[in-house]
């Protein structure tokens, strides 16, 4: 219930008492299972970060040069955004703290171990040329993703995943003119 409200309403404008109504029990129904709401929005994060790993494993192929593979991680990025809104705009826009919720930093571990093994492979693990791609990289896919979901992308869902592909390519090209 929680992700389909947050699809209709914007994680902004989510409330676990009109979870609660939705689901036909009474307003304190919910905090028998969590805290408050940003517990239920970080088991919603934990879930989100579990699909958007799946999704970024399916997309890189073993086979494929370390370019290739952190432009399918773009892609499949930009792909998991329109896929899964509403679990996308939990990620980005809830405000979960990780601190209080270690579970969600927990969650992302895996995801954050495949783009940093692609990039710094692709740096020949130099540590600084690394974090400027890593960061560009990350800004491209997240723009694309960005833009797409506010409608003012070109091309829309078929075009902006392969898009956000080809300017990382070019980014690793363009890599050692990136500031450090």
């Amino acid at each position: 219930m929680a992700v389909e409200l947050i699809a209709e309403r914007g994680v902004r404008d989510f409330s676990l008492a009109e979870a609660s109504r939705r689901l036909g029990v009474t307003v304190a129904a919910p905090y028998r299972h969590f805290a408050d709401r940003d517990e239920l929005l970080a088991a919603v994060a934990v879930r989100a970060l579990g699909t958007l790993e799946a999704a970024l494993a399916a997309e890189v192929t073993g086979g494929d040069p370390p370019e290739r593979r952190l432009a399918a991680i773009a892609g499949g990025y930009v792909r998991f955004a329109t896929a899964h809104r509403p679990l996308f705009e939990t990620l980005l826009r809830s405000g979960i703290d990780k601190d209080r919720f270690p579970e969600v930093r927990r969650a992302a571990e895996p995801m954050e171990s495949l783009f940093t093994s692609c990039v710094l492979t692709v740096c020949g693990d130099d540590p600084g040329v690394a974090a400027a791609l890593a960061g560009a990289v990350l800004a491209t896919a997240h723009g694309y993703a960005t833009l797409l979901l506010d409608g003012t992308a070109g091309g829309g869902v078929e075009v902006s995943p392969a898009a956000a592909e080809g300017a990382v390519l070019a980014l690793v090209k363009g890599r050692s003119a990136l500031p450090e």
